[in-house]
């Protein structure tokens, strides 16, 4: 009676090691799949800018300039004289801004832009730049989150999550499969070991 009984409990614990693992592995496909619908995307925007960005010097830019000059006005000029200070770093009156953003029109920093002001304190010249540097520069400050604003920042750190879910849960997977799979740690190690390599030796 007791063998029967002792098969049987055996059956029933590979049993449930068996549903464990088909858990976890579901879950495990769940968040990897997730993840990388998640990231995807960005995953491929941040490649294709990780690209255009280590050959910043082989693409040529197409950048464009607008420039812009007008005259601040005489009781403007008299303010920004009597703020004038040797050294000084304090911004310009308020008034004096307001008036140089409403004739200037020049919007925040953005992606892929540029853009300054100038006030000559002695004539009150105030002249101006908008610059644009096409749309790989674009997407390259996209990709170093260059004057891109508190939404793409939130976006990175997002992405930037689900990217450790996706390679984690790949890890975990790659493990799980690994016994069927002799290659997989070889090349994991390869893919740890060749960029040490070149930035251990031929890094300067």
């Amino acid at each position: 009676m007791h063998a029967p009984t002792a098969q049987a409990e055996e059956l029933a614990k590979a049993k449930a090691k068996r549903a464990r693992k088909s858990f976890w592995l579901k879950q495990l496909h769940t968040w990897h799949w997730m993840s990388s619908a998640i990231s995807l995307v960005g995953l491929l925007l941040f490649a294709i800018t990780g690209f255009t960005l280590n050959h910043a010097a082989e693409i040529e830019a197409s950048p464009r300039s607008v420039e812009h000059a007008v005259q601040l006005p005489t009781p403007l000029l008299a303010k920004v004289k009597a703020d004038d200070q040797p050294d000084s770093k304090k911004p310009i009156p308020a008034d004096v801004a307001q008036w140089v953003q409403d004739q200037v029109k020049i919007d925040k920093p953005r992606p892929g832009g540029d853009a300054w002001i100038s006030i000559d304190r002695d004539t009150g010249a105030v002249t101006s730049e908008v610059s644009s540097r096409g749309w790989v520069a674009y997407l390259n400050d996209l990709h170093k989150g260059r004057n891109a604003g508190t939404a793409w920042k939130w976006f990175i750190d997002i992405f930037v999550f689900a990217c450790i879910v996706f390679t984690l849960t790949g890890l975990v997977l790659l493990w799980m499969h690994s016994k069927h799979r002799k290659s997989t740690w070889p090349i994991v190690i390869a893919g740890l070991v060749i960029p040490a390599l070149i930035a251990i030796f031929l890094i300067h």
